[in-house]
Order: C-alpha cells, then sequence, then structure tokens
C-alpha cells in the first residue's frame, strides 16, 4: 500500500529535507502543488483532506490553521512546528524518550514532532527525571549550540554571505517557545532555564545539562548515570550513549545524520557531571523526526529515508 503524503510548506528548509528523503521511495506518493497554487487556501484544503498524511512545516499560527482546514477523520497529521507540543490530543513524536512512545504515534492521529533542542535535552534528562535520579522538582539548566541552518532562509543567508558571528547568544529573556515542551515532556516540576545559540556552522547540534552531583540525592556517579540512559535506549538504533572520554566534542560530530548520541562526563571526584547530546538539528532535530514518524504511523519500515 501507498502512502499518499502532502507536505505543506515543502518550499522551506524542513520541506525540502523531508522531500529529499522520500525521493525515490515506492511506498511514499508526494501530493504536489504548483507554485501558483501552494497559497491557495481551497488549493490547500483539497491536498490537506485528499492526504492519508499530511506534515506541517509551517509556522506556528498557520499550522493550527491548516489543520483547522481538515474537516475528515481519515487524515493523520505530523506537525513540525512548535504549535501542538503541549496541546491536548496530540502525541508527542520521539518514539525512543519513553517506553510505550512508538506504539502511542502508530496509533496517533495527529503527532507533534519535537524541537531541535528539546531532542538532545529530553533525551538526556527525561530517564534520569524517571528513575529519580534527577528529582522533578530540581533546578536545571541546559546550554545548547545549533548549527544556523536551523534559523531559516534569513538566517542561513546572512551567515552565508559572512555577516554573522562566530557564536550568537539568543533567547536572552529566557522565553523560548521551547521551554514548555521542555518542561512537560521531561516531568520537572520547574522550567529548566534554556541558553540557547548558533554557531557558525551551517548543520550540527550540541546540548549540555550541567549536573551537581555532589548535591543531588543520592549523590549518583558518572557510571549510574550512564548505566540509566543505556538501558533506557538499548536497542534503539538511532540514540547511542558513548562511553569514550573525549577532550572535546564537535558541534558537528552528528551533521548529515539521524543519530543522536549521548554522553556523561566530568570528575566523580569533585562530584560534577556534564551531560551533552549531539545531533544534526535538520536531522534528528527536524526532517529525520518527521519521515521516521511518517513511517512509523503508516507502518512502514521505521529506519526508510534516514541517514545513520
Amino acid at each position: 500500500m501507498t502512502a499518499r503524503l502532502f507536505i505543506d510548506g515543502a518550499a522551506g528548509t524542513t520541506g525540502i529535507d523531508i522531500r529529499e528523503r522520500l525521493a525515490g521511495r515506492t511506498d511514499v506518493e508526494i501530493l504536489l502543488l504548483d507554485e501558483a497554487r501552494r497559497k491557495d487556501a481551497s488549493a490547500r484544503r483539497e491536498a490537506l483532506n485528499d492526504a492519508d498524511f499530511v506534515i506541517l512545516c509551517l509556522p506556528d499560527d498557520a499550522a493550527r490553521e491548516a489543520v483547522a482546514l481538515i474537516d475528515n477523520d481519515r487524515t493523520r497529521v505530523i506537525d513540525a512546528s512548535s504549535a501542538h507540543r503541549v496541546a491536548d490530543g496530540w502525541t508527542y513524536g520521539f518514539p525512543e524518550l519513553e517506553p510505550d512512545g512508538t506504539a502511542r504515534i502508530a496509533a496517533a492521529t495527529r503527532v507533534s514532532n519535537p524541537g531541535c533542542y528539546p531532542t538532545g535535552f529530553l533525551a538526556l534528562v527525561r530517564p534520569l527525571v524517571r528513575v529519580g535520579l534527577i528529582p522533578a522538582d530540581w533546578p536545571v539548566s541546559v546550554n545548547a549550540t545549533s548549527g544556523y541552518s536551523g534559523g531559516g532562509k534569513a538566517m542561513i543567508a546572512d551567515y552565508e554571505a559572512g555577516g554573522a558571528s562566530a557564536f550568537r547568544p539568543y533567547a536572552l529573556s529566557l522565553a523560548h517557545k521551547h521551554v514548555p515542551e521542555m518542561t512537560l515532556h521531561s516531568g520537572l516540576t520547574h522550567a529548566p532555564i534554556f541558553a540557547p545559540a548558533v554557531a557558525n556552522v551551517r548543520q550540527g547540534m550540541a546540548v549540555e545539562v550541567p549536573l551537581p552531583l555532589h548535591a543531588l540525592p543520592g549523590r549518583p556517579t558518572l557510571a549510574a548515570l550512564t548505566d540509566a540512559l543505556s538501558a533506557a535506549y538499548d536497542g534503539q538504533p538511532l540514540v547511542s550513549v558513548a562511553t569514550d572520554q573525549p577532550t572535546g566534542i564537535a558541534i558537528e560530530e552528528n551533521a548529515g545524520t539521524d543519530r543522536l548520541t549521548l554522553r556523561v562526563l566530568g570528575n566523580d571526584a569533585t562530584g560534577q557531571a556534564r551531560l551533552i547530546a549531539t545531533l544534526d538539528n535538520l536531522g534528528k532535530g527536524a526532517g529525520g523526526a518527521a519521515v521516521q514518524n511518517l513511517n512509523i504511523m503508516a507502518g512502514l519500515d521505521p529506519l526508510a529515508g534516514l541517514h545513520r
């Protein structure tokens, strides 16, 4: 059976990436609107309702509008925007995050694709909160740096023209739209302090959560944290827990792939840890995650179109 897919916003960075991943596949048929019709409301409504699956690669308000245009109970939606990541009735599209994550996505009609920063943060923190190594009310902070392609066409043009700084911290008011998603799906009772930045590299992402082990209840060791993460992702083909001890980690480590690599680094003697996740902001952090969710929902090979 061929799944009929409409990508609303196919001309954007994430939409283009998804189309490239699906090129040549015979199990997915992409419904396309020509340039003259892709912003026409009636044409979009028709395509949204004709499709078996829809992937929304739109700004948040436009994504909500697109969902409202679907007037049947058959079309299933994956929203790559942040519009529905904490919304009732939507399933969070991070299959590895919870033991029943894949089954829930497979049965869902509405799936919200995770954000790129939350993917790294949640992969590190959620399993540790779940087993009690990080208390739910712990004051967590997260420092994260992304390649500039995550900022969309304007930022890409700015960096590739040579007019942007090498490192640009932003969201300085601590009100980034990813914070509610990070709080809810981690199981934390307080919002983490989220300090994102953009680096002068096209793709890649490093997400870091520092932990004062000496202050945590039970004073867990680095090995205990590593064991908990390894158990949480045992057998997962895209998520791995590395046990090397590098002297540095490149933001581009997983660029061009859909891999997510987790590390527990630090110093047991001082009781301090640095949890670090690396991923591609356009891969496991965007287009790769959308294709993975599509595969699961359509009952196809979960890894089809992914880059390992």
